[in-house]
């Protein structure tokens, strides 16, 4: 398996197809690069170079017990972009991948980067606090890292079949695969990563990251997110940044990558060759 390993001494496994421009897609909590699979197809076969890492504790990477925070997740992502050498990339982040996405450009600069996209990410914060009073209490979280502690794969099914990809709602009409792949995703990762991974998408600040980022930006969120409340993420983050561009939909879930990933991807590509 393709794998580097960090300075820490942590395996990372990632995927590297194609040629051309690169396009470098960080996945969302507790899934793996395989989540990245409608996009890697689309983008390859239009002649980029498209690389996905597994997040530390996620999927085919080492489970460790240490790290679990935006600080290693960003600090992995450019080890990996150092190891491959990618210039002129475009970064895409989902979800928590988001957070990574944008922790990465603010930490390690802008000389291997193009532009970038975060999907339905977690940016600028996702917790409430007095100066955050839009987001979601902190019991919240303690209540997604109680169940990961208690019964992780009933919850790896509750999460998708419900709410990740909005098959909750009325007249939506659940897709089987799509649960289980989930599912599977999550259940390759480690309980321990995923128990940290919660405070770190959910109490880490972009605020900083976002004002600090130079090159543009595309922010694409819906309206009827389940997981990350549009209105304290996207256009709060396509504010903060400087030449940030919101993409804001109506009716698609938080998982939009996989159910609406011809819509995504088009409106990717859009962007990537303006």
């Amino acid at each position: 398996m393709p794998v580097i390993t960090t300075s820490d001494g942590v395996e990372i496994f990632y995927k590297d197809w194609g040629s051309g421009q690169p396009i470098v897609f960080s996945h969302g909590w507790p899934l793996s690069s395989d989540d990245w699979d409608p996009q890697m197809m689309f983008f390859l076969n239009h002649g980029f170079r498209v690389v996905a890492p597994d997040r530390r504790g996620h999927g085919r990477s080492a489970q460790t017990a240490d790290g679990h925070d935006m600080d290693h997740y960003a600090d992995d992502l450019a080890a990996v972009v150092a190891h491959l050498d990618l210039k002129d990339a475009v970064h895409v982040g989902h979800s928590t991948g988001g957070g990574e996405v944008v922790h990465y450009i603010a930490r390690h600069g802008e000389s291997r980067v193009a532009k970038a996209a975060i999907i339905s990410a977690v940016p600028p914060l996702m917790v409430k606090t007095a100066s955050n009073p839009g987001g979601l209490p902190k019991e919240v979280f303690d209540g997604f890292q109680a169940q990961i502690a208690g019964n992780r794969a009933q919850f790896y099914y509750d999460v998708p079949a419900g709410p990740f990809y909005g098959f909750n709602k009325p007249g939506v009409q659940a897709q089987p695969g799509v649960i289980w792949n989930w599912w599977r995703q999550g259940m390759m990762g480690g309980a321990k990563a995923h128990y940290d991974g919660v405070v770190a998408f959910s109490q880490t600040d972009f605020t900083e990251d976002l004002k600090k980022i130079n090159v543009p930006v595309l922010v694409m969120h819906s309206e009827d997110d389940q997981i990350v409340p549009y209105a304290d993420a996207g256009p709060l983050s396509a504010k903060l940044l400087k030449k940030g561009t919101l993409k804001t939909y109506k009716g698609f879930p938080h998982g939009m990558i996989t159910t609406q990933a011809d819509t995504v991807n088009a409106d990717l590509l859009a962007f990537i060759k303006a």
